[in-house]
């Protein structure tokens, strides 16, 4: 198995951005902290400037500091190359990879709608703009247009992609594509609710909005059903379901940064058009958090201290 196919398996948080409420600009420090805490407990990789990262609202001279600030914190980072045109994407991807990024995250531009040959041309030209391996992120509910499995697995053959995050919700795809393109393509969850249902269907991961708040939770999880421990894995999977279910009473990344301010992690301000969590929305997350969390520290020490992980 190539090296960079580790980075394509079990649970890799999808960062928020987080910035300062005095300005909203970047806060650097509170974005490096969420990294290595999300890998001391267990994550593969994280993404950086993802959809849950706010990459659209980031300058591109920001979403170069933020990969460096993460990537020189000795994290792995997969870049999200997201834009609205090819030219931006590819920009992107080279700056990623001269700010020391280990892959890029690579979705349809949004709001254009192109077709299936444009999708191939757009995933081309990014993945030619730079040396990196390249995720493809499917996720028409933002993008306005989904990559046809065939797309897929001529991307796939052609060496253009060398994993895919599924974002659609089908778990039925993630056989589809192993019969197109065998197990040499990773499929990651983009979908944190059906993350276990889509290993026990082939996948290999999950790009995961819970895990910047659980990351050793969603990292037991993920080892939990590679050690055949499928009690476990069940366990933990009903243990997360209401914070899963919690992060999207409002667009995401509103709740889940709401619920890092609670704990005190970053502030909790989006960048508009994206406004701070309602008041319901804080009194739910609030009384998930309680028991959520107190599993994910013990699962935490348990870790650290090199001891069989706590039962769920």
């Amino acid at each position: 198995m190539p090296m960079h196919q580790t980075l394509f398996e079990g649970a890799i948080p999808a960062l928020v951005t987080p910035f300062r409420a005095e300005d909203a600009g970047l806060d650097l420090p509170a974005l490096v902290a969420l990294a290595q805490r999300a890998w001391r407990r267990g994550a593969a990789a994280v993404v950086v400037g993802g959809s849950t990262g706010e990459g659209p609202a980031l300058r591109p001279e920001e979403h170069a500091q933020a990969v460096r600030a993460v990537a020189d914190a000795g994290v792995p980072v997969i870049a999200g190359v997201g834009a609205p045109c090819t030219e931006a994407a590819a920009l992107l991807a080279q700056a990623a990879e001269r700010c020391g990024a280990a892959a890029l995250l690579c979705s349809a531009p949004p709001y254009v709608k192109p077709g299936q040959d444009g999708l191939r041309a757009h995933v081309r030209a990014v993945a030619a703009a730079s040396g990196l391996p390249v995720v493809l992120y499917d996720v028409p509910s933002r993008a306005g247009v989904a990559f046809a499995d065939e797309t897929i697995a001529r991307l796939h053959e052609a060496n253009l992609v060398h994993a895919l995050k599924d974002a659609t919700g089908d778990l039925s795809r993630v056989p589809r594509l192993r019969a197109l393109c065998g197990a040499g393509l990773p499929q990651l969850s983009g979908d944190d609710a059906t993350a276990l249902a889509h290993l026990a269907m082939g996948g290999s991961g999950c790009v995961s909005v819970s895990a910047n708040l659980v990351p050793a939770l969603c990292a037991a999880l993920q080892g939990a059903w590679r050690a055949g421990d499928l009690a476990r894995a069940g366990a933990l999977r009903d243990r997360l379901a209401p914070l899963d279910a919690a992060l999207f009473v409002e667009s995401n990344p509103i709740p889940v940064k709401a619920a890092l301010g609670l704990l005190r992690l970053c502030d909790p301000v989006p960048r508009l058009p994206l406004t701070r969590a309602g008041q319901p929305t804080l009194a739910h997350l609030a009384r998930i958090l309680g028991e959520v969390m107190a599993a994910e520290e013990a699962e935490a020490r348990a870790m650290a201290a090199g001891r069989p992980r706590v039962a769920a």
